[in-house]
């Protein structure tokens, strides 16, 4: 099972690193050997939240999911993404960037370190949204309840979400924008921080609205085929069944890789800590989509989300404090590698928190039988 859903990832591994070895050397080998390590440990959320969806969907779209998605995520977020942050922050063509990033080093990172204020800000108000719309939604299964169910009372309130986001803007503008990280040393991101983070609310919000349209097709489909179903089994047709699931399936792979995209910024704004070098980063952050699109997979296919409920929670607060992680970062520099631990460390407590589920609720099951013999024989 392991080789068989891992076994790609690691092929890939050992290809990238023979690579970055052969044409760049040693340097090139460590660095992205480190940055597929924090590209998994960063995007493990990643992997839990896209299980959820994944697992609705067949094998063959599965097997869709490991290789059409894996070069959308791979080329357009881990290649594409960095050469259009440096394009707009420094008002080049994207030819332009990719030179300053093979020719000169030192002037593109001093751009990408000029861009951080407004790549935090629009990374963390993105990400915020996700975790604010997660905590505010009612659900039946809660972890930490004396926290959740509270939040989800206040969640009835309309777009109560995006007006947290915009509180929480306006609080990081008016502090840690103030005194920024730049290359010089440090300026008045205000402003930047302010429009970055309106613009990251609002693509937060057409992507939700997009998400939601493709999941209402979805739930159209599969309402249509059910009546249909039934309609044939009241007649003694036919079933058509490839070209609805099909169908359906294909609604839901977009809705999937939408989704998917939205976690890709933590990764490539982390990735501008270690390196500069745009092909490193790209080959690093490519091996690490491999494993995160491999460990989706691997959690379908063994029901892991079924059988440890509070792992999306875990992996939403994750998302939660990585927001809040990248707004501090405007002015504070924080180690990837503290990121790194936080949502580890989050995801692990959600996940023995599950563990201790089920053993209370085998324990339940053990006694019930127990005392049914004893009602029975009025003991």
């Amino acid at each position: 099972m392991l080789l068989r859903t891992f076994g790609w990832s690691m092929g890939v591994t050992v290809i990238g690193l023979v690579l970055a070895a052969w044409l760049w050397g040693w340097e090139a080998f460590g660095v992205v050997l480190i940055l597929s390590v924090l590209e998994i440990s960063l995007s493990f959320d990643n992997a839990v939240v896209n299980a959820g969806i994944l697992k609705r969907m067949n094998a063959f779209w599965q097997r869709i999911f490991l290789t059409v998605g894996v070069l959308i995520a791979v080329f357009g977020m881990r290649l594409v993404f960095p050469v259009v942050i440096v394009a707009i922050s420094a008002r080049v063509g994207p030819a332009e960037a990719v030179r300053l990033a093979v020719d000169d080093p030192d002037r593109y990172e001093a751009l990408v370190t000029d861009a951080h204020p407004a790549i935090a800000a629009f990374g963390g108000m993105f990400l915020l949204m996700i975790f604010l719309e997660f905590i505010l939604e009612e659900r039946e299964i809660t972890w930490l309840s004396r926290l959740e169910r509270p939040l989800a009372r206040l969640g009835r309130i309309d777009l109560l979400a995006p007006c947290v986001a915009l509180i929480v803007l306006l609080v990081a503008a008016m502090t840690v924008a103030g005194h920024a990280h730049v290359s010089g040393g440090h300026a008045d991101k205000a402003a930047t921080v302010l429009l970055a983070g309106v613009a990251g609310l609002i693509t937060y919000l057409a992507v939700g609205g997009l998400s939601s349209h493709f999941e209402n097709r979805l739930e159209a489909e599969e309402e249509r085929e059910h009546e249909e179903e039934e309609q044939r089994a009241r007649t003694g047709g036919g079933r058509p069944v490839a070209a609805l699931a099909g169908k359906a399936a294909f609604f839901l792979f977009l809705y999937l890789e939408v989704l998917d995209a939205s976690f890709s910024f933590d990764g490539v704004i982390g990735a501008f800590a270690i390196t500069n070098h745009i092909f490193w980063m790209a080959l690093g952050l490519g091996i690490g989509a491999l494993y995160v699109r491999s460990l989706t997979v691997y959690l379908v296919r063994q029901g892991t989300l079924d059988d440890y409920v509070y792992l999306e929670h875990g992996a939403h607060y994750a998302i939660g404090a990585l927001a809040v992680i990248l707004l501090v970062t405007i002015r504070y520099e924080i180690n990837e590698v503290i990121t790194g631990l936080v949502g580890v460390v989050l995801i692990a407590s959600s996940f023995l928190a599950s563990v201790r589920r089920n053993r209370a609720l085998a324990a339940a099951g053990d006694e019930e039988p127990e005392r049914s013999e004893e009602a029975r024989t009025g003991t």
